[in-house]
């Protein structure tokens, strides 16, 4: 069925002029074919791609950071609080490039092939994303794909910016915006020599009514690694826990003096976790939790964004560092 979904595509398409969304200036610089070689593959781009879609999560943020928007991209399931289908810095830059919202793939089952087909793309960005090698080739019938460079889940934000980047044939606008949003992390964090040398573990899926086990974000995570940029570390346990190609653990409560060397906690969660956190005599242990030393994310944009992303970062990140900051504080 898709095969010949795409034949008809492919036919319509020879038949009409198809007009670029929003697309940038190519770096005069950039040569084709390009070669990017990733987890699921090696990608040629031929020529400098005028229909650019998206899936999974952020990859969108890339283009659009950089001028050029989508003709397709994965709605929100996250963070959402109006229910567009649209994070609120991702509205903002639309807004600011005066877009029409683009078409928005639900992607609540799986990716949607036809509905990708149907937006006829040049170049299909996914460097983050836990992208299947069935899914990565199914979307090459589609147009070149650019997936993650190891393992699903796991590419932070800057090899996010330079894969999706090159993709579009603006590697060297993409290394811009990497040295742009590092001097703003570092202009923020400068403000809050606390976090200096504070360790932080981001712990996550914890159930109020039973904390028999404790899950946590590993160092393969974004979220985990984006505590590096904010002038954190992470604890030598979590460090020892952390599963090569894993971007998640999980220990029994019983097991949680191992995390005696956390400064920080961060989690997704409200008031009724940080109370079952120190009522439970087991996790009332921690150093962190008995300091009160906690950042508490909700399903809101803040806690949405603590996943650093391309556009996410500049939106967030002084209300972020300043909870963390404040969590610094408290610990010893």
């Amino acid at each position: 069925m898709l095969r010949l979904f795409l034949s008809v595509l492919r036919l319509a398409a020879a038949c009409i002029w198809i007009v670029a969304s929003g697309s940038a200036m190519a770096d005069e610089a950039t040569t084709y074919p390009i070669v990017i070689k990733h987890a699921l593959g090696t990608t040629v781009i031929p020529k400098k791609p005028e229909r650019v879609a998206t899936v999974a999560w952020a990859n969108h943020e890339v283009p659009l950071a950089l001028g050029v928007v989508p003709v397709g991209f994965a709605a929100a399931n996250f963070g959402d609080d109006d229910g567009d289908g649209l994070l609120p810095w991702v509205a903002d830059r639309l807004n600011e490039l005066h877009a029409e919202k683009p078409v928005l793939f639900d992607e609540g089952d799986g990716i949607d092939f036809e509905a990708v087909a149907a937006t006829q793309p040049d170049v299909i960005l996914a460097a983050y994303s836990g992208l299947s090698q069935a899914d990565y080739d199914t979307l090459s019938q589609i147009a070149p794909v650019i997936a993650y460079p190891q393992a699903p889940w796991a590419t932070d934000w800057r090899e996010t910016i330079r894969l999706d980047s090159a993709g579009l044939g603006m590697a060297a606008e993409g290394e811009a915006l990497i040295r742009k949003i590092e001097a703003e992390i570092a202009e923020t964090v400068a403000g809050h020599p606390e976090l200096h040398g504070k360790t932080a573990m981001f712990i996550t899926h914890l159930n109020a009514t039973d904390l028999s086990v404790v899950n946590f974000y590993t160092t393969n995570d974004t979220r985990v690694k984006f505590f590096a940029d904010l002038g954190l570390t992470s604890p030598k346990s979590v460090v020892a826990a952390s599963l090569p190609g894993k971007f998640s653990g999980s220990i029994s409560a019983e097991r949680v003096d191992d995390f005696d060397d956390v400064d920080i906690l961060v989690t997704y969660g409200d008031r009724k976790l940080l109370d079952a956190l120190a009522a439970n005599p087991l996790t009332a242990r921690m150093p962190a939790v008995a300091r009160g030393a906690l950042v508490t994310l909700g399903r809101n944009p803040v806690g949405t964004a603590a996943n650093p992303t391309p556009l996410s970062i500049s939106w967030v990140l002084k209300d972020y560092v300043a909870l963390l900051a404040g969590a610094a504080g408290k610990s010893r």
